[in-house]
């Protein structure tokens, strides 16, 4: 790797004297800057003075570097800047790593005590970086580095006066980095923890030898490059060790049930636990994007208030990746063994998707408190009473992508009276980007709960339908595994009914039994090998009634009886010709009733503006200039670019014979190598911020073909590269 240089720099470090700031003036020197080392040599309290600066200096110059001493106060910092003026007629790098301490238990602190540390710290980091500026705008170059400290993120005993003057200059970089970024500023903040004057009698002897500067000087020598191109991060480091810290916000809550409901004490109060959930917290970078943020969380509210009008409902969010997929698709017994099976159960695999009933799963009401509120008085439904009965799926958009999050409604329509005892029946809408993409509704028998005087029935419900008297036009036989309801559990029904044989024998199994959407799952994978060309995107609908259970190990035979779109099925047990799945339907978009037949790949309409469509710009670019190199690669390669785990538009690098980039599949024949990648990750790797290995072993690019080709796109994928 090449040495990062600092030749015809000009570098300012404040405190510079010993410590850190020795530490970071040294290492400055040795790779080429010219370094003023400012430091009024005082103790930790800002008291006395002495010549520390002059032997950093000394031996800066026996290196064979240059320097000068400093010793004004950062307080005057317009003489410090002078000084980097007179002497080496520019300025390029300020670190403010001045500091002193004045540590009181606040209720004793005076105000000289609080007044001298900020003065040094915050206000000698202001006057000081604010001279610098003007000539770093007229430059177009600049870097800056405040010094913070974890008592200033988290707060320490005794030091209100420092930690405030360490937060203050946390704001302080994060403004500058936006005042300064069309001026090729770039303004961090380094959290250093270390041995100096300042904790010389404060960490134990043996911390205080581990604690060593240099570990630490080698990160602020890299934030102060010319290469760096971050601003306003907030990098703790110590020990040879750094890491990034940032503000987070939660994903709050509305404060009322309604757009037209008061704000009330009362309502902050049942609202707060939403309010401090971390959950799904992220990252803003902006002020802008608060106001934008709050924006659309109104804006979400009203359309939520909207579909609540009649009804209580229970919101939730469902993030599912890969992985996800892979897990469910064991769970419901595919296999390698079978290799039409190999889609659900390899990422990289080129029309690699989700099994439909996997959809099911974000619906699930486990987490919801609809249920127990929608019971009559005098009634209760809680984890211990409650079975699945029924299960209905439709989906009213395109097929959902490989990875995404959703957005769920959960509401009861409706609760019947059986008798001994209650069905709830529960619909679920399921949003991705404010479009419902699929509901689902969920008939949850709650035991013990009936004879209320509620109907039997209800218009809301969506119907099992028997099967044809007649002989079924196909059946699929499959033994499920003795571990497959601990395999089906991971993908979220965690019941212990299906894992704890105590469990099993007090609700009266002999031992833990399978799920029932575990079976479900079994029979629509049958159904789709038989009826769907194995294509997911085929379903249009499933329902189903789960009617016994089932004990892991037991043999599952599908019976299935096709009727224009729709397939009647029933599931039975092979050792006991039980129903298990009764009056069950999957009604299908088309029918393909030659099970070998090859799925098609499902693609979104081609998205415009996507960020990589510049890389492959460039491509071509190279390859018009190169084309005796591109030639050489000798390759077709298609590229599936995905947003939120779909398809949105693809692309073709012949490199073959036309030597041509162009959108869209392949116009001849069949690439060597396809490739599917997001966008954002296309884009980190084109910029050598993410490797494409390990961007293969995370399943953040997906290849299938020839993986080998895939290695000569090296030179293609860095968007500064020549072919």
């Amino acid at each position: 790797m090449d040495q990062l240089r600092f030749d015809g720099r000009v570098a300012v470090v404040t405190g510079a004297g010993g410590g850190l700031g020795k530490a970071y003036a040294l290492l400055l020197g040795s790779r080429g800057a010219k370094v003023v080392v400012n430091d009024l040599g005082s103790a930790r309290d800002g008291v006395g003075k002495s010549n520390f600066a002059d032997a950093v200096v000394k031996e800066i110059k026996d290196k064979g570097g240059e320097a000068v001493a400093d010793y004004n106060s950062v307080v005057e910092g317009e003489k410090i800047i002078k000084t980097a003026l007179d002497n080496f007629g520019r300025i390029d790098i300020l670190i403010n790593n001045a500091g002193i301490l004045r540590d009181k238990s606040f209720q004793k602190m005076s105000d000289q005590d609080w007044d001298l540390v900020h003065a040094v710290h915050l206000k000698g980091a202001f006057k000081t970086t604010q001279v610098a500026w003007e000539t770093f705008k007229k430059q177009k170059f600049g870097r800056v580095i405040m010094t913070s400290s974890n008592a200033g993120l988290l707060g320490n005993f005794g030091q209100a006066n420092y930690s405030a003057a360490k937060m203050g200059l946390v704001g302080l970089a994060s403004t500058l980095s936006i005042e300064g970024a069309k001026y090729n500023i770039k303004v961090n903040t380094i959290v250093p923890t270390a041995a100096s004057r300042l904790t010389e009698d404060i960490l134990p002897p043996d911390m205080y030898q581990a604690m060593k500067p240099e570990l630490i000087a080698p990160v602020v020598a890299y934030m102060s490059h010319e290469s760096f191109e971050d601003s306003g991060l907030i990098i703790d480091s110590t020990l040879g060790f750094a890491t990034k810290a940032h503000l987070i916000r939660s994903q709050g809550a509305p404060l009322r049930r309604k757009p037209t409901d008061p704000v009330t004490i009362e309502s902050v109060k049942e609202k707060w636990g939403e309010v401090v959930n971390m959950n799904g917290a992220r990252r803003i970078d902006k002020i802008a994007e608060v106001t934008v943020d709050l924006v659309e969380k109104l804006q979400e509210f009203e359309e939520r208030s909207k579909l609540d009008t009649d009804r209580e409902s229970y919101w939730a969010t469902y993030k599912y990746n890969s992985k996800d997929l892979v897990c469910y698709a064991l769970g419901i017994g595919a296999s390698v063994v079978n290799e039409s099976d190999l889609r659900f159960l390899y990422e990289s695999h080129e029309n690699f998707t989700a099994l439909p009933t996997f959809f099911i799963l974000p619906g699930m009401v486990m987490e919801s408190p609809v249920i127990s509120q929608a019971m009559p008085p005098g009634k209760h439904a809680d984890f211990t009473n409650i079975l699945h009965g029924e299960q209905y799926i439709e989906f009213v958009d395109q097929f959902p992508g490989n990875e995404g999050e959703f957005t769920i409604r959960n509401y009861v329509v409706d609760v019947l009276d059986k008798g001994s005892s209650a069905v709830a029946i529960v619909n679920s809408e399921v949003f991705q980007d404010r479009q419902l993409v699929l509901r689902t509704q969920q008939h949850i028998f709650v035991l013990g709960q009936g004879g209320f005087g509620g109907a039997r029935n209800s218009s809301r419900a969506a119907g099992v339908q028997s099967a044809p008297r007649r002989e079924p036009d196909a059946r699929v036989t499959q033994r499920t595994a003795d571990d497959q309801a601990a395999l089906y559990r991971l993908s979220g029904d965690l019941n212990p009914l299906h894992i704890d044989p105590n469990v099993a024998t007090a609700s009266g199994h002999p031992k833990p039994i399978l799920h029932g959407l575990a079976s479900l799952g079994f029979s629509v994978r049958h159904i789709l090998a038989k009826y769907a060309g194995n294509d997911p995107s085929n379903f249009k609908a499933i329902k189903a009634r789960f009617a016994k259970p089932v004990l892991p190990g037991q043999t599952l035979i599908t019976e299935m009886w096709l009727e224009g779109k729709r397939v009647h099925f029933q599931t039975k047990l092979k050792e006991t010709d039980s129903v298990v799945i009764a009056g069950a339907y999957v009604d299908l978009k088309n029918v393909v009733k030659d099970g070998n037949s090859s799925p098609t790949t499902q693609s979104a309409p081609s998205s415009s503006n996507l960020k990589s469509d510049s890389l492959f710009a460039k491509i071509e670019d190279g390859i018009k200039a190169n084309p005796d190199k591109a030639k050489s690669v000798g390759a077709v390669f298609l590229y599936n670019i995905t947003e939120n785990g779909k398809t949105v538009k693809q692309w073709t690098l012949d490199l073959k014979s036309g030597l041509t980039v162009y959108q869209g599949e392949p116009k001849t024949g069949k690439a060597d190598t396809t490739m599917t990648v997001s966008d954002n990750d296309l884009m980190d790797i084109a910029a050598g911020t993410l490797s494409p290995q390990v961007a293969y072993l995370k399943g953040k690019i997906k290849i299938a073909g020839n993986i080998m080709l895939a290695q000569k796109l090296g030179p293609l994928l860095k968007s500064g590269a020549k072919l």
